[in-house]
């Protein structure tokens, strides 16, 4: 590839090549009808290159901000991109992309109040943003989705977070908004030293907005939960999807130049392809560069969804159904509707954490079925125990007849140059009467 990579991306990687490997550990699922058993294997829970891990998250992440963080009320999507060249100051220092994102939410606020009849000037949006660094075609591209309610949130004279909805909003808004972030974001990078006063006045006098972009033409209404969550998977979406990615052959081998690889393209590129052709080597470079810094959000929330906003609580809870009456029936796992309180006379539950979907429940929101159902007689399945110990998953797996030790992993290899075969010896023997020559260079 030419150039190393940070520990992360190594650690994540490592962790891809462990994942569904029943070789190293696994839960056992039976049905206690029936009696029929199952393996399940173990999961790297990375953040990079796992589609599975990637897919979980990103139906985790959907489902929770879907029925306990947005209200019922209308969602728009607000996309930033940038231009090229300050595409990789966003994609290596976390500090400017949020600067820039700050710029960007601050703004919509203003565009909305605006757009809003009878809203204070002090009212704030509700909004949660996505950090990209992908496009649709793997390739890198910095930029931002920002998923907003289509309006903002006021104290009325009671006290009570009241919504004023943006009746007035026009796509004359957001093209009035593009200049205005481009003037403030070159301003900020300008201010900090990453680019010259030249450059940053060369790029407010290109055409149009100058390589900035917003589209907010995307909008749902509140009651539509079905389309609100299909929304949040959309921003939440892994960068690439297996079930595209193919070998022509059916074989590939790093050590052979003639393997490829090819991708469907989502949608046709501008230049009208619709398939990449990639050998490994190149889908793994294009892949490294998707694998998020540790510690570093993939949303955030802002306005009145912050984590420690007063209107908060209220906000979140507007178009909610009621709390339970006693003996009715718990909502279906299928069900996208909100979570319901409990009733007063049921046995109190166990404390659990909203943001955490049980695994089973996520499968069955994106495929309509209920994995932990048994095949044999429909009944349900549970999990009885969680194997790790090396002995005790070789005896199961090779009573069972399955692969009990996983895949070889090559060791890594030097610089292919090392690997040439090259004439070493010096062209010039140096002796007493013609010693080495001394080259001064001028290193000023």
């Amino acid at each position: 590839m030419g150039y190393g990579v940070p520990s992360w991306v190594e650690k994540d990687l490592r962790a891809y090549l462990r994942c569904g490997i029943l070789a190293h550990g696994f839960a056992r699922v039976r049905c206690d009808d029936c009696g029929h058993k199952r393996l399940l294997a173990f999961s790297c829970a990375g953040r990079g290159v796992c589609p599975s891990c990637n897919t979980r998250r990103m139906a985790e992440v959907a489902a929770h901000i879907t029925d306990h963080v947005l209200p019922h009320l209308p969602v728009r999507q607000w996309v930033l991109s940038v231009p090229k060249r300050l595409r990789p100051f966003l994609e290596s220092n976390t500090d400017i992309a949020g600067a820039v994102l700050r710029i960007f939410v601050r703004a919509v606020r203003t565009t909305l109040c605006r757009a809003s009849p009878d809203a204070p000037r002090n009212a704030q949006l509700g909004a949660l943003s996505f950090l990209h660094r992908f496009g649709s075609s793997l390739n890198a591209h910095f930029h931002f989705h920002v998923v907003v309610l289509d309006g903002v949130f006021a104290r009325d004279v009671d006290g009570e977070a009241r919504f004023h909805e943006a009746t007035l909003l026009q796509c004359e808004h957001w093209h009035e908004l593009q200049r205005v972030v481009q003037r403030r974001v070159l301003r900020y990078f300008r201010r900090h030293d990453l680019l010259d006063e030249a450059d940053a006045h060369g790029m407010l006098s290109w055409q149009s907005s100058g390589g900035f972009s917003i589209d907010a033409s995307v909008r749902i209404e509140g009651e539509d939960r079905a389309g609100v969550e299909r929304l949040l998977r959309y921003c939440a979406r892994p960068p690439f999807a297996l079930e595209r990615l193919y070998a022509p052959g059916g074989i590939v081998s790093l050590s052979s130049p003639e393997s490829r690889l090819v991708y469907r393209l989502p949608k046709p590129a501008p230049d009208g392809r619709t398939e990449l052709l990639l050998s490994p080597l190149q889908l793994l470079e294009r892949l490294v560069r998707f694998i998020p810094p540790p510690r570093v959000h993939r949303h955030r929330y802002h306005g009145v969804l912050a984590p420690n906003a007063k209107l908060r609580a209220a906000v979140t809870y507007i178009g909610r159904p009621e709390a339970e009456t006693p003996g009715t029936q718990p909502p279906s796992p299928l069900s996208t509707s909100p979570m319901r309180q409990p009733s007063i006379d049921a046995e109190p539950a166990r404390p659990t954490n909203p943001a955490r979907v049980r695994w089973a429940v996520l499968l069955a929101r994106i495929y309509e079925v209920l994995p932990l159902l048994c095949p044999a007689c429909g009944g349900p399945m549970r999990i009885v125990s969680f194997i790790t110990d090396p002995p005790v998953v070789v005896a199961i797996l090779e009573h069972l007849e399955l692969p009990h030790t996983p895949p070889p992993i090559s060791p890594a290899r030097g610089p292919p140059q090392g690997d040439f075969l090259l004439d070493q010896t010096p062209a010039f023997e140096p002796t007493e009467a013609e010693p080495v020559p001394v080259f001064v260079f001028d290193q000023s």
